[in-house]
């Protein structure tokens, strides 16, 4: 009994990580954010949601192959040693990740819409064929995997269940999404994506320091 109540615990608390795996791999604002916000102001609704769930889709391909690729390497985490520098690089490589965001400049992408709508299945093919081109996403699903501990493969029906709430994370993000612009579409333009992509690399770097330092300093702090 008490090994059953432990595996649904363990299942539960994987749910709750993919949804963040999958929050952390949809909100930077990079070529499909910005195809989100474009559709979702001169389309509607119904577009930047369909263009975000063809993203959902290929992070979902992602992390499941990144996923499978540290399975493998598991006995090499369970060095006590070995785990505290894997958690500091995916601190490090987060931060990057964060860095980047904060400085970069997604309204170079922000273009005026041509020709029609298009189909929703045009518009989620495209979004997908888009992130599915960018594998430097496995980088950052690396980084927030080795940060959870996400991959628990004497978990099977947990991995199973944590790797489908990455998509309901994703689409969660981009639910809200575009429900804020649906709402302030007409203010909401270039400028906000720029402050947008700012406050969400400055959260990614607070996060990547703190569990940084938790990890030098051993403090007990951890997501498992």
């Amino acid at each position: 009994m008490n090994e059953i109540f432990a595996e649904f615990n363990s299942t539960i608390l994987l749910v709750i990580k993919g949804l963040a795996v999958g929050i952390l791999a949809s909100a930077p604002m990079g070529p499909v954010g910005i195809l989100c916000i474009q559709r979702t102001i001169q389309k509607g609704r119904i577009y930047g949601l369909a263009t975000g769930a063809g993203a959902a889709l290929s992070d979902f391909i992602y992390a499941l192959l990144t996923g499978l690729g540290m399975g493998a390497v598991m006995t090499f985490v369970e060095s006590e040693r070995n785990l505290f520098w894997l958690k500091l690089v995916g601190s490090v490589m987060l931060f990057a990740f964060g860095l980047y965001m904060f400085v970069s400049d997604p309204r170079k992408g922000f273009r005026p819409a041509s020709g029609g709508k298009g189909t929703l299945v045009s518009n989620f093919s495209t979004a997908f064929l888009i992130t599915l081109s960018n594998p430097l996403i496995v980088f950052l699903f690396i980084a927030v995997f080795n940060m959870l501990t996400f991959v628990v493969p004497s978990n099977p029906v947990g991995m199973l269940a944590g790797y489908a709430s990455i998509i309901g994370g994703a689409m969660l993000w981009w639910f809200g999404l575009t429900y804020v612009l649906n709402h302030a579409r007409n203010n909401f333009g270039p400028r906000g994506v720029r402050k947008l992509n700012r406050t969400i690399g400055t959260i990614v770097l607070v996060v990547s320091v703190a569990y940084a330092l938790s990890t030098l300093l051993h403090l007990n702090i951890t997501f498992y």
